[in-house]
């Protein structure tokens, strides 16, 4: 069946396509038409309105939402999910763990690997896995009695489970650099996460393998004029990829100016690092075993008020960036799919291109999302 969607403003990286086309056929993109370009025959056709196009996105760092947590380690939690980062836009998530015992998080990719075999909403071509070899002392909202040194065994047994697809570690910890060499000879990009290392110690860590930090500038050495920490490095190297959760919170407006100034587009991955607070409004609800409580788009631990991942929609997240920024959205849609597509070898997503998956999601001019399409497929 042949689909075309008509007067549509298209968004992939480097292009701003206005009353564009694009026709779907077996789940890809098969062509791509400008203004004025002859459209062909298609079985069904659809007008958008002169609204956003823009490829699915991707949000690689995401534990919860609407009540429920992967680490719930429950059969409905996982789908639940997924269906509600589908209303945000995501067609690929990737199902976020906690620092949690060895025996729960091999339940938990259990259940991981039971929705990647049956998705019922965005794809989840693989976990994330946080902890739980971070610092003790840069825990945040990870619960600090399950924290644990590096083995290789373990995350090694987790993969075997449900593919890892990354890995967030803390680089400082004792033998570390031998989990990420064997991580990354499996095929698992690695993170720095929770985190008190030097700028020098991400950048021995980077031969052993580490490519990403994650959420930026939350739980990890700051930038200070006598050393530069883990922020720093990241402003100043030119290989590590960097997640960012534009919930202006977790990075406060002029921070997230400077980030997007200084780092190339390329380079940045918009996160939520949702937890199960996202699309409730306010309550109270858990993360990892820790009660957090939710206020006025805020969430924090119950005991101590430490930020427990946030309650961003990923939509949210893009309309708060091309706000704070303002960068063109042809720059910003990079940190939406393509930048983590193309660092996890994800071929064929995160661009409106002939050959690639017909993922979209479709936005009005405030970012609300109206419809996505998961492999060409009205979800």
């Amino acid at each position: 069946m042949k689909l075309l969607l008509h007067h549509a403003r298209l968004i992939s990286p480097d292009r701003d396509i206005p009353d564009g086309a694009l026709l779907l056929e077996n789940g890809r993109i098969a062509a791509v038409f400008g203004p004025g370009e002859n459209l062909p025959e298609a079985d069904e056709s659809i007008d958008i309105g002169g609204r956003l196009v823009m490829p699915g996105f991707i949000d690689i760092h995401s534990h919860g939402a609407d009540g429920r947590d992967v680490c719930d380690d429950h059969g409905d939690s996982i789908p639940h999910i997924a269906r509600r980062k589908l209303q945000e836009g995501v067609t690929t998530w990737l199902p976020t763990t906690l620092t949690q015992p060895p025996e729960k998080l091999e339940s938990i990719a259990a259940r991981c690997a039971a929705y990647m075999a049956d998705p019922v909403a965005c794809r989840a071509p693989g976990m994330h896995v946080e902890g739980p070899f971070i610092n003790r002392d840069k825990a945040g909202a990870q619960n600090p009695q399950y924290v644990r040194p590096p083995d290789a065994a373990e995350i090694e047994r987790l993969h075997a489970i449900a593919p890892a697809l990354i890995l967030s570690i803390a680089p400082d910890v004792e033998d570390a650099d031998v989990v990420i060499e064997r991580a990354t000879a499996l095929g698992i990009t690695c993170s720095a996460a929770h985190t008190s290392a030097t700028a020098a110690r991400i950048f021995d860590a980077k031969t052993a393998g580490l490519r990403h930090l994650t959420h930026f500038c939350n739980a990890m050495t700051p930038l200070h004029h006598r050393e530069i920490g883990v922020v720093g490095a990241g402003m100043l190297d030119d290989e590590l990829m960097i997640e960012v959760i534009c919930d202006a919170i977790h990075l406060c407006p002029e921070m997230l100016k400077l980030v997007f100034k200084l780092v190339p587009a390329d380079r940045l991955m918009l996160i939520t690092d949702s937890t199960a607070a996202s699309w409730i409004g306010s309550g109270e609800v858990e993360l990892g075993g820790l009660a957090c409580v939710v206020r006025d788009g805020r969430a924090v631990l119950k005991e101590g008020g430490a930020l427990a991942g946030s309650a961003l929609l990923y939509n949210e997240g893009l309309r708060n960036a091309a706000r704070i920024t303002g960068l063109p959205l042809d720059q910003l849609v990079k940190a939406t799919s393509s930048n983590q597509a193309r660092s996890l070898g994800l071929e064929g997503f995160g661009r409106l291109e002939p050959g690639f998956h017909a993922d979209l999601v479709i936005l009005d001019e405030d970012f609300h999302v109206l419809q996505t399409f998961v492999g060409g497929v009205m979800r």
